[in-house]
C-alpha cells in the first residue's frame, strides 16, 4: 500500500526534497491556517480531482 497524494503547506518542499522520479502527486497549499483551509475545502477538492500522479501543484488559498 502506498500514497497517491501528499498535501502540504511547506512552501519550500520543492527546494528541500528531490522530487524527480516520484509517482506521488504533491499539492502545496499556500497557508497552514486551518480556518482558511476548511473554508477553501471546495477549492482543495477540485484541485485533488484534477491532479495527476507525479504532478506538483500549488494552490493559493484566499
Amino acid at each position: 500500500m502506498g500514497f497517491d497524494l501528499f498535501i502540504t503547506s511547506d512552501q519550500n518542499i520543492r527546494y528541500q526534497q528531490n522530487l524527480a522520479g516520484r509517482h506521488v502527486a504533491i499539492l502545496e497549499v499556500s497557508t497552514n491556517d486551518l480556518r482558511r483551509i476548511l473554508a477553501a475545502s471546495a477549492l482543495i477538492d477540485d484541485a485533488i480531482a484534477k491532479i495527476h500522479p507525479g504532478e506538483f501543484k500549488r494552490l493559493t488559498i484566499p
